[in-house]
């Protein structure tokens, strides 16, 4: 699929970047064609540092060239002349500054699908998977490109600037990262729910072209049953040769347990060995019917891991052993996902994050400072990103601004700022008001400076009732 002209002129824009009259806005801007920015004064600023420990600075400053961090450090010792845009993060009650969110397993193509089954289709996963792919079958390749435009500027506005997004269509995933700025990781399906022609060599026409995209490629399987022992060699070998992530459903139902015992004569975890793919150039979703040795070996592999809380609760999957694959040593391996609308009642990582803290709770409680972990550098080392997800000299400028003065951070405690972040995890859900992705500011004054958004809600709509037309007309002719 090329982009359509009908996309680009309905939806794409170049937002005029310019400052708000008088002294209102937090802009200073000397140059709208800017390399050099400084966010000058943030109050609270959370990172994680080089070693992963969490870091809370106070009235600190970030230098920024191009798409790299090159500084920071206390506001008071920078000089703010010669930048092409001044950002006031003191300004109007002040900003609290986080990395960008790393969101490691999305099925943004399943967009549309909101409100198409409300959550209720089957008893299982297992049955709700299937009628996923009946649906599916009727989106076309431009209801595709809208339906992850749509997911990855929903998830921009709740502070994600990193998406893997797993699916059958690789020129609407790379369209869609054109066209919002977003990072995405491309994780072609070479065997597919949806679409039954996917083939490894279909993905591999994408990936050995990989360094001419906007997004990063990648190949997914759906689940490893589905796949035979020649599909699975010919994934591992791309994964070696081009040194791409693999990503796929591991063990989300016993459904999909028994079924690969009963196509490979082993379990998930065996078959993985077996194929040479238990290893970090794999990123697996769910993780959830495997047993205490595999836990360990898994741990032991550096497998990644997107926790998913919210889907294996909605879809009765299963519960994920977190506090066994913590003690295993896994705890750096393990990031969160927001799945798809289908799976999740709205695609931001702060409530997932939440949702991690209740879920586990009644063994022991996950800390704040470590659901931040999973919201950025766990989700960095899965994705092989090491300069992203956090704030810090050499790192890619992906950032947030999040309003201090603001119901989900206030009040909170003046002389330990840590509860802020636990303010924001617990009473999050709030949209950003500014975002910051390699160096470019994608939402300002929090508006969109690449896509008119009543446009897209239009488009949203209209691509949502032609699918289900579709599908509707196609039940009843059978």
């Amino acid at each position: 699929m090329q982009p359509t002209e009908h996309i680009k002129n309905s939806l794409e824009i170049q937002a005029d970047f310019k400052a708000e009259p008088g002294d209102r806005g937090r802009y200073t801007i000397n140059n709208k064609n800017y390399k050099r920015v400084l966010i000058h004064n943030a109050p609270f600023l959370f990172t994680c540092d080089e070693h992963d420990k969490i870091s809370i600075k106070e009235h600190h400053s970030v230098i920024i060239e191009g798409d790299t961090i090159v500084d920071v450090l206390p506001a008071d010792k920078v000089n703010t002349n010669g930048f092409d845009v001044v950002y006031d993060a003191d300004k109007r009650g002040g900003i609290v500054i986080t990395p960008g969110l790393i969101n490691t397993h999305s099925h943004s193509h399943q967009y549309l699908m909101r409100s198409s089954m409300q959550y209720d289709e089957g008893e299982s996963i297992d049955e709700t998977v299937a009628a996923w792919a009946a649906w599916q079958q009727h989106e076309t390749d431009e209801a595709h490109a809208i339906a992850l435009i749509g997911d990855i500027t929903e998830q921009q506005k709740h502070g994600i600037t990193t998406t893997l997004t797993h699916g059958p269509n690789f020129a609407a995933a790379e369209e869609a990262a054109r066209i919002t700025r977003h990072h995405i990781i491309n994780a072609v399906s070479a065997v597919s729910n949806s679409r039954p022609d996917n083939t490894p060599e279909m993905a591999e026409v994408h990936i050995k072209n990989k360094s001419n995209y906007h997004s990063t490629p990648a190949v997914s399987l759906h689940y490893l049953y589905k796949a035979s022992r020649d599909v699975l060699e010919k994934v591992r070998a791309m994964v070696e040769q081009y040194d791409i992530l693999l990503t796929f459903h591991m063990a989300e139902s016993s459904f999909v347990e028994q079924e690969t015992i009963a196509k490979h004569g082993m379990r998930e975890t065996a078959l993985l060995k077996s194929m040479g793919l238990l290893n970090s150039n794999t990123l697996a979703s769910h993780v959830l019917h495997v047993n205490d040795a595999e836990i360990k070996e898994i741990a032991q592999s550096n497998m990644g891991i997107a926790h998913l809380p919210t889907s294996n609760t909605i879809h009765k999957s299963g519960s994920f052993a977190f506090w066994k694959f913590e003690e295993a040593g896994a705890f750096h391996r393990i990031s969160l996902g927001t799945d798809s609308v289908v799976s999740k009642s709205r695609l931001d990582l702060l409530t997932e994050a939440y949702q991690t803290r209740i879920t586990h709770l009644y063994d022991r409680t996950v800390k704040f400072s470590s659901l931040f972990k999973m919201m950025t550098t766990n989700g960095a080392h899965v994705l092989h990103e090491p300069h992203r997800g956090r704030i810090i000299k050499g790192a890619k400028a992906d950032m947030v601004f999040w309003k201090l003065k603001d119901r989900g951070f206030i009040p909170y405690d003046e002389e330990n700022p840590v509860t802020l972040l636990g303010n924001i995890i617990t009473h999050g859900g709030r949209y950003v008001r500014d975002l910051l992705i390699n160096g470019r500011f994608v939402i300002k004054d929090r508006r969109h400076q690449c896509i008119d958004e009543s446009k897209l809600l239009e488009e949203t709509q209209k691509a949502h009732m032609e699918v289900r037309r579709r599908v509707q007309s196609h039940n009843g002719s059978n």
